[in-house]
């Protein structure tokens, strides 16, 4: 058996990876195991988008945690570009949720209403098409957020595991982790290959194959998979200032030049396959948002599985197993929640701090459903 390592992590996708450089920028020893390589499951088709007032837009637990963790985020970054010496892409340039219709106006009007205290404003038609060009003149108005923005996703995972080796973590990719256990002295992790590590602590942070740890706790059998699909253009027209959100779609633009196109939700299981039919369906939201897509450039189509949750609130805490903490769950908030997720799991692991942000997105909950106990808000 190897030498013990106070924590392993296992996942490096964007939270595994956030999660090892927090404990590993906190003095902890840090091995991280990933079955393929960093950043290869939801993180590879995800668009960066940093929304919470869009993503979590029903007040209640997912949308304070998506605040709290988008107000860390420029220190974040700022740390991670230290710890690194790499500039990740990240720009605060504001979202931009377009109305294409009277319904959808009178909701964004009353959200720019509600969301004042956030900087939120909504712009009339004539506003709109002037903040973005692009836009056809059926728009009627639009609610923009500027402390929205995005990052580039695959980057990011890849830098602050980077950041995690400069601090003395190990990485070993294409090794799965099928058991964990506890022991007399903390606990134990088996790979495919029959290989063990023990160690003090084990964070599992394997996204949609939570339930292949090996652990027989409701929580990691709660998580599903969820396929979206992505697509990456060359733009050619008039630049995108903002996140631009419609209907069907969202765009993000990056700065050398190309946009993300996402995304779709579905529910296929396990299949990380590129669809025609979500390409398609891709490309029409967009060319109906925005008229000048038809003159772009397709570049690429990615898939990748987000872990959901029939909650739809992650899964972050302790374990029914001594020393395993979960960090799973995060459907399509797993960037926007990763600086988050990191403080509170390092918290707990090696302060045993317990935030009160935890109980809302406990594993406990779902053993307490399954026990027919009250579901938690």
């Amino acid at each position: 058996m190897s030498t013990t390592h106070d924590v392993i992590v296992v996942g490096a996708g964007i939270i595994g990876a956030a999660i090892a450089r927090e404990l590993g920028r906190r003095g902890a020893r840090v091995r991280v195991f990933e079955s393929r390589v960093v950043g290869a499951g939801a993180t590879h088709a995800s668009a960066g988008v940093l929304a919470p007032y869009i993503e979590g837009s029903s007040r209640g637990p997912l949308l304070d945690l998506a605040v709290r963790s988008l107000h860390l985020y420029d220190g974040f970054i700022a740390g991670l570009r230290e710890d690194s010496g790499v500039d990740v892409e990240y720009r605060r340039c504001g979202t931009l949720e377009v109305a294409m219709d009277e319904a959808s106006a009178d909701r964004l009007r009353a959200s720019a209403g509600s969301l004042q205290s956030a900087g939120a404003s909504w712009l009339d038609a004539a506003a709109v098409r002037a903040a973005e060009r692009a836009l056809p003149e059926s728009v009627m108005g639009g609610l923009l957020v500027e402390a929205h923005g995005y990052v580039a996703a695959a980057q990011l995972a890849e830098t602050l595991m980077w950041a995690a080796l400069r601090f003395g973590a190990e990485l070993e990719t294409g090794r799965k982790i099928v058991a964990i256990s506890g022991t007399a002295s903390g606990v134990e992790v088996t790979s495919e290959d029959g290989s063990r590590w023990s160690c003090d602590s084990v964070v599992v942070a394997t996204g949609s194959w939570a339930a292949q740890s090996g652990l027989a706790d409701p929580a990691v059998h709660a998580v599903r998979p969820v396929r979206g699909q992505l697509l990456r253009l060359a733009w050619q027209a008039e630049p995108l200032e903002h996140v631009v959100w419609g209907p069907d779609c969202y765009i993000v633009p990056w700065r050398d030049g190309t946009i993300l196109v996402g995304a779709t939700v579905e529910e296929v299981g396990f299949d990380e396959r590129t669809t025609a039919a979500g390409v398609r369906d891709l490309l029409g939201a967009l060319c109906e948002l925005l008229p000048a897509a038809w003159g772009a450039t397709f570049v690429e189509a990615r898939a990748g599985l987000r872990p959901g949750t029939d909650d739809g609130l992650p899964i972050i805490g302790p374990s029914g197993v001594p020393g395993v903490t979960y960090a799973t769950g995060h459907f399509r908030n797993g960037i926007l929640l990763a600086p988050l997720t990191a403080s509170l799991v390092a918290d707990l692991v090696l302060e045993q701090r317990v935030d009160p942000a935890l109980e809302s997105v406990s594993p406990a909950r779902f053993a307490r459903r399954q026990a027919g106990g009250a579901p938690q808000p």
